[in-house]
Protein backbone atom coordinates (compact mmCIF):
# COMPACT_ATOMS: atom_id res chain seq x y z
CA UNK A 1 0.00 0.00 0.00
CA UNK A 2 1.13 3.49 -0.97
CA UNK A 3 0.44 6.19 2.00
CA UNK A 4 0.67 9.41 -0.49
CA UNK A 5 -0.48 13.35 0.48
CA UNK A 6 1.42 16.81 0.84
CA UNK A 7 3.82 17.50 4.06
CA UNK A 8 2.11 17.56 6.86
CA UNK A 9 -1.03 15.67 5.87
CA UNK A 10 -0.33 12.84 8.42
CA UNK A 11 1.23 10.35 6.50
CA UNK A 12 4.66 9.58 9.03
CA UNK A 13 2.12 10.08 11.78
CA UNK A 14 0.18 7.44 10.19
CA UNK A 15 2.84 4.90 10.38
CA UNK A 16 3.65 5.48 13.86
CA UNK A 17 0.38 4.26 14.96
CA UNK A 18 0.24 1.37 12.92
CA UNK A 19 4.09 0.14 14.51
CA UNK A 20 3.08 1.34 18.25
CA UNK A 21 5.09 4.09 18.05
CA UNK A 22 1.63 6.13 18.99
CA UNK A 23 -1.36 4.94 20.35
CA UNK A 24 -4.53 6.30 18.58
CA UNK A 25 -6.99 8.59 20.34
CA UNK A 26 -9.84 6.63 18.79
CA UNK A 27 -10.02 3.02 17.11
CA UNK A 28 -7.63 0.04 17.27
CA UNK A 29 -5.26 -1.37 14.94
CA UNK A 30 -6.03 -5.02 14.22
CA UNK A 31 -3.15 -7.80 12.95
CA UNK A 32 -4.76 -11.01 11.58
CA UNK A 33 -8.20 -9.85 12.91
CA UNK A 34 -7.30 -9.42 16.45
CA UNK A 35 -6.52 -6.09 17.91
CA UNK A 36 -2.39 -5.57 17.95
CA UNK A 37 -2.67 -4.80 21.71
CA UNK A 38 -3.58 -8.41 22.23
CA UNK A 39 -1.31 -9.93 20.00
CA UNK A 40 1.33 -7.48 20.69
CA UNK A 41 4.38 -9.61 20.36
CA UNK A 42 3.15 -11.75 17.35
CA UNK A 43 2.38 -8.42 15.71
CA UNK A 44 5.86 -7.24 16.71
CA UNK A 45 7.97 -10.34 15.24
CA UNK A 46 6.18 -9.84 11.78
CA UNK A 47 7.14 -6.15 11.92
CA UNK A 48 9.92 -4.31 10.43
CA UNK A 49 9.58 -0.29 10.18
CA UNK A 50 12.36 1.71 8.77
CA UNK A 51 11.19 5.59 9.76
CA UNK A 52 11.99 8.42 7.10
CA UNK A 53 15.48 9.03 9.78
CA UNK A 54 17.82 6.54 9.25
CA UNK A 55 18.16 5.44 12.92
CA UNK A 56 22.39 4.91 12.67
CA UNK A 57 25.18 6.11 14.81
CA UNK A 58 27.28 8.13 13.27
CA UNK A 59 30.60 6.92 14.90
CA UNK A 60 30.01 3.12 13.90
CA UNK A 61 30.27 1.34 10.40
CA UNK A 62 27.40 0.14 8.23
CA UNK A 63 28.58 -3.53 9.16
CA UNK A 64 28.30 -2.39 13.06
CA UNK A 65 25.10 -0.26 12.90
CA UNK A 66 23.33 -3.67 10.97
CA UNK A 67 24.28 -6.08 13.35
CA UNK A 68 23.48 -3.62 16.65
CA UNK A 69 20.14 -3.55 15.01
CA UNK A 70 19.94 -6.92 14.03
CA UNK A 71 20.43 -7.75 17.66
CA UNK A 72 18.35 -5.13 19.14
CA UNK A 73 15.22 -6.73 16.99
CA UNK A 74 15.94 -9.98 18.08
CA UNK A 75 16.95 -11.38 14.58
CA UNK A 76 20.15 -13.24 13.16
CA UNK A 77 22.52 -12.41 11.15
CA UNK A 78 26.14 -13.42 10.04
CA UNK A 79 28.63 -10.69 8.88
CA UNK A 80 28.69 -12.44 5.79
CA UNK A 81 25.14 -11.88 5.57
CA UNK A 82 25.32 -8.26 6.35
CA UNK A 83 28.23 -7.92 3.72
CA UNK A 84 25.68 -9.25 1.33
CA UNK A 85 23.33 -6.87 2.27
CA UNK A 86 25.16 -4.05 1.57
CA UNK A 87 26.52 -5.23 -1.70
CA UNK A 88 23.01 -5.92 -2.74
CA UNK A 89 22.40 -2.06 -2.05
CA UNK A 90 25.37 -0.65 -3.67
CA UNK A 91 27.40 0.56 -0.19
CA UNK A 92 29.50 -2.98 0.13
CA UNK A 93 32.18 -0.59 -0.19
CA UNK A 94 31.20 1.62 2.36
CA UNK A 95 31.09 -1.67 4.87
CA UNK A 96 33.92 -0.29 7.56
CA UNK A 97 33.69 3.51 7.11
CA UNK A 98 32.62 5.45 9.95
CA UNK A 99 28.84 6.34 8.99
CA UNK A 100 29.65 10.05 9.78
CA UNK A 101 31.31 10.28 6.77
CA UNK A 102 29.02 8.45 4.17
CA UNK A 103 26.69 10.43 1.83
CA UNK A 104 23.22 10.79 2.89
CA UNK A 105 22.05 8.44 0.02
CA UNK A 106 24.94 6.21 1.18
CA UNK A 107 23.59 6.00 4.98
CA UNK A 108 20.02 5.27 3.42
CA UNK A 109 21.01 2.45 1.59
CA UNK A 110 22.54 1.16 4.71
CA UNK A 111 19.40 2.01 6.60
CA UNK A 112 17.15 -0.30 3.92
CA UNK A 113 19.92 -2.73 4.01
CA UNK A 114 18.17 -4.01 6.94
CA UNK A 115 15.54 -5.28 4.07
CA UNK A 116 18.02 -8.18 2.87
CA UNK A 117 18.23 -9.31 6.62
CA UNK A 118 14.55 -9.53 7.74
CA UNK A 119 12.33 -12.51 7.20
CA UNK A 120 9.49 -9.88 8.75
CA UNK A 121 6.01 -10.19 6.71
CA UNK A 122 5.00 -6.96 7.10
CA UNK A 123 7.29 -3.69 6.27
CA UNK A 124 6.30 -0.12 7.34
CA UNK A 125 9.14 2.14 5.26
CA UNK A 126 8.58 5.96 5.64
CA UNK A 127 10.07 7.71 2.32
CA UNK A 128 12.59 4.98 1.75
CA UNK A 129 13.07 6.13 -1.49
CA UNK A 130 14.81 9.50 -0.50
CA UNK A 131 17.90 10.46 -0.85
CA UNK A 132 18.72 7.54 -3.78
CA UNK A 133 19.51 7.98 -7.00
CA UNK A 134 17.69 6.23 -9.71
CA UNK A 135 19.97 3.11 -10.26
CA UNK A 136 19.34 2.59 -5.83
CA UNK A 137 15.73 3.06 -6.74
CA UNK A 138 15.42 0.63 -9.22
CA UNK A 139 17.39 -2.09 -6.95
CA UNK A 140 14.77 -1.04 -3.71
CA UNK A 141 11.59 -1.42 -5.74
CA UNK A 142 13.02 -4.84 -7.05
CA UNK A 143 13.30 -5.59 -3.30
CA UNK A 144 10.13 -4.86 -2.42
CA UNK A 145 8.54 -6.59 -5.54
CA UNK A 146 10.31 -9.38 -4.17
CA UNK A 147 8.93 -9.25 -0.68
CA UNK A 148 5.95 -8.65 -1.81
CA UNK A 149 5.43 -11.67 -4.35
CA UNK A 150 6.58 -13.67 -1.86
CA UNK A 151 3.63 -13.15 0.46
CA UNK A 152 5.10 -9.88 1.97
CA UNK A 153 3.34 -6.92 2.89
CA UNK A 154 4.90 -3.51 2.97
CA UNK A 155 3.05 -0.16 3.76
CA UNK A 156 4.81 3.06 1.89
CA UNK A 157 4.98 6.59 2.11
CA UNK A 158 6.85 8.38 -1.26
CA UNK A 159 6.82 11.79 -3.05
CA UNK A 160 8.69 9.86 -5.76
CA UNK A 161 6.74 8.32 -8.46
CA UNK A 162 7.97 4.69 -8.39
CA UNK A 163 5.90 2.16 -9.72
CA UNK A 164 5.66 -1.52 -7.23
CA UNK A 165 4.16 -3.98 -9.59
CA UNK A 166 2.48 -6.79 -6.84
CA UNK A 167 -0.97 -7.67 -7.72
CA UNK A 168 -2.69 -5.59 -5.43
CA UNK A 169 -1.85 -2.48 -4.49
CA UNK A 170 -3.61 0.24 -2.96
CA UNK A 171 -2.96 3.95 -2.44
CA UNK A 172 -4.49 6.15 0.70
CA UNK A 173 -4.05 9.44 -0.15
CA UNK A 174 -4.34 11.74 3.17
CA UNK A 175 -5.49 15.59 2.60
CA UNK A 176 -4.86 18.60 5.10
Amino acid sequence: MYVLGDNGSGKSSLLRLLCGLMQPELGSIYWQGEQVKHVLEVFQANLLYIGHLNGLKEDLSPIENLQVNMRLAADHAEKSDVLDALEAIGVGRCANLPVRVLSQGQKRRVALARLWLTERKLWILDEPFAALDSASIDVLVARINHHLNNDGMAIITTHQDVVISAQSTQVLRLDL
